[in-house]
C-alpha cells in the first residue's frame, strides 16, 4: 500500500492506494515545530483503524507545513517511521505537494492560505521558495492566523462593531487572560488563533468582517505575489480553508491587482494522490 499525506498545522489529510482497495482518513496537524517524533507517534497509536493495514504499507509521500529544512524532515520521517516500520517515507514541504496538486506540471504560482499562509514558484518541475512563510508570528498574511488576530484585537480593544461583539462573545466567551494564557503559555496559539476566524463565516456581508478580509488578502497580495516580478503572465492557484470559504473577496482582491487566479482547492491532497499514483505508473 502507498500512502500520501497533506499536513497543515491543524490538520492531516490522508489517501492510500493498493491494487485492491483505497482508504482515506485524517489526524490532526503534524508540524515539526510543534510537535516531536513521539508525538506524531502517539497520534497514530491514536487512530485504530490503521492497525489493519499499517504494517502493509511500503510507501509514504508526506507533503507538510513546516518541513522546509533537513533538521525538521528528519523529526516528521523518524515519527512516521516508528509507526509504519516496514515502510520507505518520503517528506516533502506542503509548497511542493501544492504544486503538484494546482499546476501539475505546468508553470505556476501556488499558494496555501489556511491556518498559515505561504507561496512559492514552481516552473513545472521544481519548486521554488521565495523570502515567505515567516510564520504567525512574522508573516502568515491572509490566514487563518491573521483573521482571528486581527478579530481579538478588534474586540477586546472595543474596536469592533456592538452588534458583532455581542455574537463574538457569546460565540467563544474570551477575555485578556484567556486569550494571553492561549497565545503565550498554551502549545499551538497558530490554532487557537485559526479558530477564531471561523467566525466570519456567516458573516461575510458585514461591512466590518468584509473590511478585515479585503485588507488581509490585498497584504498577502502586496507582500507575497507582488514579489514575483512576473506574477501577472503566471496563473496563481489557491488551496486551503481560508482560500476556499472566502474564495469571492479573494477573486475581488485578485482581480482588482490583476492576478490571473487558477485552480482554487480547499483540499490539495486528492490532487496529490493522483499526481503521486501518476509518477509511480499506478494510474494513467
Amino acid at each position: 500500500m502507498i500512502l500520501v499525506a497533506d499536513s497543515g498545522s491543524s490538520k492531516t489529510d490522508w489517501m492510500g492506494y493498493s491494487p485492491d482497495e483505497k482508504v482515506s482518513f485524517s489526524t490532526q496537524g503534524i508540524n515539526p515545530y510543534f510537535l516531536n517524533a513521539n508525538d506524531i507517534f502517539k497520534i497514530f497509536t491514536k487512530k485504530k483503524e490503521l492497525l489493519g493495514f499499517a504494517d502493509r504499507v511500503k510507501e509514504i509521500y508526506f507533503f507538510g507545513a513546516g518541513c522546509s529544512s533537513p533538521d525538521k524532515i528528519e523529526v516528521i520521517s523518524n515519527g512516521i517511521s516508528s509507526y509504519f516500520t516496514n515502510s520507505y517515507v518520503s517528506v516533502e514541504h506542503d509548497l511542493i505537494g501544492s504544486a503538484y496538486a494546482t499546476c501539475g506540471d505546468e508553470e505556476g504560482l501556488t499558494c496555501i492560505l489556511g491556518t498559515g499562509s505561504n507561496i512559492s514558484y514552481y516552473d513545472g518541475k521544481e519548486v521554488h521558495s521565495g523570502a515567505h512563510g515567516l510564520g504567525y508570528i512574522l508573516g502568515d498574511e491572509g490566514s487563518g492566523t491573521h483573521f482571528g488576530r486581527k478579530l481579538i484585537k478588534s474586540f477586546l480593544y472595543n474596536q469592533m462593531p456592538s452588534d458583532l461583539s455581542i455574537e463574538f462573545k457569546a460565540a467563544f466567551d474570551l477575555d485578556k487572560e484567556m486569550v494571553i494564557t492561549n497565545i503565550y503559555q498554551k502549545p499551538a496559539p497558530n490554532i487557537f488563533l485559526a479558530s477564531i476566524s471561523r467566525f466570519m463565516i456567516n458573516r461575510t456581508d458585514h461591512p466590518f468582517i468584509l473590511n478585515i478580509l479585503r485588507e488581509g488578502f490585498q497584504e498577502f497580495v502586496d507582500t507575497n505575489v507582488k514579489d514575483y516580478a512576473n506574477y501577472k503572465d503566471l496563473n496563481c492557484h489557491f488551496v486551503g480553508s481560508i482560500a476556499y470559504y472566502y474564495q469571492d473577496v479573494l477573486l475581488e482582491i485578485c482581480t482588482k491587482n490583476q492576478v490571473n487566479v487558477g485552480k482554487i482547492f480547499q483540499k490539495p491532497i486528492e490532487g496529490i494522490y493522483n499526481y503521486i499514483l501518476k509518477k509511480e505508473g499506478l494510474i494513467v
